[in-house]
């Protein structure tokens, strides 16, 4: 019986080779053929890989146009301040920012929300997150009444998980849908399939409907905020994937949060065609439920734009990664019509702001849904019943939740002080307010797993195990 030593995976990587697909085939080759010592350095020669590039030794620097007004502030801008510390040694990083709607979002060395985050030739998949694309919609009515456009909206709008029935569905464009199935990262059937269902849909969370008025005219303006749905989720995760690979051969030091994809890969310009096709569907989700409220009414629209406010931006071969900033440089923006649109808080104007490029705002202003408590912190913070803290927030305002179960972390004392936020983007250059859109109302999804069916089939089979 032999009792020659088999080579092992650990063996290899006790010589200095990183875990791979490759070491499976190799282990098996040198074993079958015996290899030994010179025979067997030679043929592993071939998957031997470069020295993996290091993390920045310091912090790239990076702008901080946020500051404390309070105890509660001072703990937040700590932490966002810290974690870009560890988030801009990653290697591809040349610039960044905060915004003064920054709040936490992951562990250390995550972007925060309100982080920009400049790369060299780099995507970085987990700097946009999942919700690619969460942007705005302003569609200007004239003079009509707010409520007929809410109701109308209410009538037409799509809130909480998956996607319209089939008799309810919106017509997706042929062009998208050729985009699509031009694109090896998006042309699979599911991936099309939720592109048609989720059209015009808004999701849950922060997203909302609003509807108000121009303080400058007196129009009545629709605004919806909402991202890419599924088909920029189903994205997100190929990406992260793409980029775990490239972080492995590449960089291992770095945070499997910040792996990114290289652009000059066939990888990379593939990925960044796809979300190319994403924002473009994400601007039409947008307009779908806009004109859906248009032709139900049969009123012409007066005017529209847009603006994404969690993307990746291209200038050149620095790629600007926007987690929750609004874009103030028309370079960004292909497709630019207007100026840009920065929400506060249900019983707040949403901004109507234009701006300049400065060396400290890298071409951004906040998006201004900033939190400094998590949801289940602000909760705990809450005293009364729901509907005393509904009716309270809300006085005067038609809010409405698409569940019908009032979430009271989307209630305005959930989010940052609006005048601070208003009063530091004047202080740090972060835009300059043209206009308002005083609010009448807005909808939101909701506590929709409150009565979700999972919900619903759990308590009856409680109660049946009880009785």
């Amino acid at each position: 019986m032999s009792t020659e030593k088999k080579i092992t995976g650990n063996d290899l990587v006790a010589m200095g080779f990183r875990r791979g697909k490759w070491m499976k085939d190799a282990i098996a080759h040198i074993n079958t053929n015996r290899l030994e010592a010179e025979a067997m350095l030679q043929y592993l020669e071939q998957f031997k890989l470069p020295a993996g590039i290091e993390l920045h030794t310091k912090p790239i620097g990076f702008a901080v146009n946020i500051k404390a007004d309070s105890d509660l502030e001072q703990d937040n801008v700590f932490k966002v301040v810290n974690s870009m510390k560890t988030l801009m040694k990653t290697p591809t990083l040349v610039n960044g920012a905060l915004m003064p709607d920054a709040c936490p979002t992951g562990p250390d060395g995550t972007i925060p929300v309100g982080g920009i985050a400049v790369a060299k030739n780099a995507i970085h998949p987990g700097m946009h997150s999942a919700d690619i694309c969460c942007s705005v919609m302003l569609t200007d009515f004239g003079k009509i009444n707010p409520k007929t456009i809410l109701d109308a909206a209410h009538a037409k709008t799509h809130f909480g998980p998956g996607g319209r029935d089939r008799d309810s569905q919106f017509q997706l464009p042929t062009a998208l849908s050729e985009a699509f199935e031009h694109n090896n990262l998006l042309n699979d059937k599911q991936m099309i399939s939720i592109a048609r269902s989720h059209l015009g849909t808004q999701g849950d969370g922060n997203h909302f409907l609003f509807v108000g008025t121009s303080k400058k005219t007196g129009n009545t303006m629709l605004v919806t905020h909402h991202g890419s749905r599924g088909p920029g989720a189903r994205l997100y995760d190929k990406g992260m994937k793409i980029a775990e690979r490239f972080r492995k051969e590449l960089s291992p030091d770095t945070m499997k949060q910040n792996a990114w994809i290289p652009f000059h890969t066939e990888e990379g310009k593939t990925y960044w065609e796809a979300l190319q096709v994403i924002r473009q569907w994400t601007k039409t989700n947008h307009e779908v439920l806009h004109n859906s409220v248009a032709e139900s009414l049969e009123i012409t629209i007066e005017n529209r734009y847009w603006n994404e406010h969690n993307f990746v931006f291209r200038d050149g071969d620095l790629f600007y990664h926007a987690k929750g900033a609004t874009p103030l440089d028309a370079k960004f923006m292909p497709d630019i019509t207007g100026p840009r649109l920065i929400p506060l808080n249900m019983s707040e104007p949403v901004l109507i702001v234009e701006g300049v490029t400065t060396g400290s705002n890298l071409g951004f202003a906040p998006h201004g849904a900033g939190r400094n408590v998590s949801r289940t912190q602000h909760r705990k913070n809450k005293t009364g019943t729901i509907m005393q803290i509904f009716k309270e927030e809300t006085k005067g305002l038609d809010v409405r939740f698409f569940s019908k179960e009032i979430d009271i972390t989307e209630l305005p004392s959930a989010y940052k002080n609006a005048n601070s936020v208003r009063q530091q983007m004047d202080e740090f250059s972060l835009g300059t307010v043209i206009d308002e859109v005083m609010p009448y109302g807005c909808i939101m999804a909701g506590d929709w797993q409150k009565n979700a069916p999972w919900r619903k089939k759990r308590d009856k089979r409680q109660k049946r195990r009880r009785s």
